[in-house]
């Protein structure tokens, strides 16, 4: 079929973009909130920027040419990167902590599942200037706070918590992982859970396939659950412990878990890191996130601490779906105007007009036709109300207001039409 979008790519039609204004709204309240500002950046931008922060093999991930100037370009993947660059750019001048938001669609060349698909729009909160554990709690609490103002609590959305510091100090210490070792086997342990024989084989590889160092690191990942209190009583663990008490000093206790077989597979982490997701996972990561302090300063030269996250409308979307929560495509008119004559056109239009002037949305029949064939297209446009205008009508300088669900009528003075009535 021609004219069919691009695989991985979404047409909106109404209905669908009601849901994403809807996301778009709660997002953009929750964050104004918490007292973030919005920001945007290019959707493409030179390739180096994402192979710098995460090697040369992304590119096959990417939506990446060389454009008319001879320049290696891409459309943006993620918006860290951007954001990095911006705030390098302008760093001494911007007062910290910077409290930024962005609402960028992004675009991955990736095998499509539901959940992820080619593009996607994803709102992205960020604190950076302060390296606290403060920052980590509050863009929790907003992400939470989103949940809650899409009507999710506890028994729907879970936020796991975890510190690859404390992690990364067990695996040093007690497994004997090497430096050049961590990034690897963490990238193994973040697929440990939803692919336990992809993550053995990772571990092996990281491990150059020695069985006696292989063993004891899946046993201790395999246990990491089980042995969280263990974990936190570490002195690796007290920016944790500190983040957790603050969420529940904010009423949100119920929605936290702490889970350190969280890890987040993207090597720029370097702290506090965590996934939202739906109590009975069975969607993917509705959000993910953490620290990372080292970022800004390699792609910018700034050396700033930075924590925030991502949160995908696609995933979302399912969500809000399955548990009944998207909202219906909202009715566009007030009211749909019908001209009863061929000499009442004029006066309709002028009506239309005035009316449309105050914020009323109307609309009518672009070629006159029988009342019928007329209250029909308003009954298709979805209008509650038929407003009449007849030679009769014109004459007492009134119209006849129909309730198209109830089949009431009334008749109403032009006067007080124009003054409130759709209020």
């Amino acid at each position: 079929m021609q004219g069919k979008a691009l695989p991985g790519f979404r047409d909106f039609y109404p209905e669908e973009l009601a849901l994403r204004n809807h996301i778009f709204a709660v997002w953009r309240s929750v964050a104004r909130r918490y007292g973030f500002e919005e920001y945007d950046g290019p959707p493409l931008e030179p390739l180096e920027i994402y192979t710098q922060k995460s090697g040369e093999e992304i590119v096959e991930q990417l939506y990446a040419f060389e454009d008319k100037g001879g320049r290696k370009v891409a459309l943006r993947p993620e918006m860290t990167p951007t954001l990095a660059r911006m705030v390098g750019e302008r760093a001494q001048a911007l007062k910290k902590p910077i409290r930024w938001f962005a609402i960028p669609q992004l675009f991955r060349y990736e095998r499509q599942q539901r959940g992820r698909l080619r593009e996607h729009f994803q709102l992205n909160m960020d604190v950076i200037g302060e390296a606290g554990p403060a920052a980590d709690a509050e863009v929790m609490a907003a992400a939470l706070d989103i949940m809650r103002a899409f009507g999710l609590g506890p028994a729907e959305v879970r936020l796991r918590i975890s510190d690859r510091r404390v992690v990364v100090a067990k695996l040093r210490h007690s497994h004997h992982v090497a430096a050049d070792e961590l990034v690897p086997v963490l990238a193994a342990l973040d697929k440990w859970e939803r692919a336990p024989a992809d993550s053995e084989r990772l571990l092996t590889d990281a491990l150059r396939a020695d069985r006696a160092r292989v063993r004891p690191v899946l046993e201790f990942m395999s246990g990491l659950r089980d042995g969280a209190a263990e974990l936190r009583e570490s002195a690796a663990a007290e920016p944790l412990n500190e983040c957790v008490q603050r969420l529940g000093a904010m009423g949100l206790g119920p929605f936290v878990e702490v889970d350190f077989t969280i890890v987040r597979g993207l090597a720029y982490y370097t702290g506090i890191v965590f996934e939202l997701f739906d109590q009975g996972r069975s969607l993917r990561a509705i959000c993910g996130g953490g620290r990372y302090d080292d970022l800004i300063k390699a792609i910018a030269g700034v050396d700033l601490p930075c924590v925030g996250f991502g949160m995908g409308d696609v995933v979302l979307g399912e969500l809000l779906k399955d548990r009944a929560k998207q909202p219906e495509a909202p009715a566009q008119l007030d009211a749909f105007l019908v001209a009863v004559s061929g000499e009442d056109v004029e006066p309709v239009l002028k009506l239309a007009h005035e009316l449309r002037d105050q914020g009323v949305a109307v609309e009518y029949g672009l070629r006159h036709a029988a009342i019928r064939k007329q209250l029909e297209l308003a009954a298709a446009r979805g209008a509650p109300r038929a407003v009449i205008v007849g030679p009769d009508e014109r004459a007492a300088s009134e119209v006849v207001v129909r309730d198209l669900n109830a089949g009431t009528e009334e008749k109403v003075p032009v006067a007080r039409l124009l003054n409130g009535f759709f209020r």
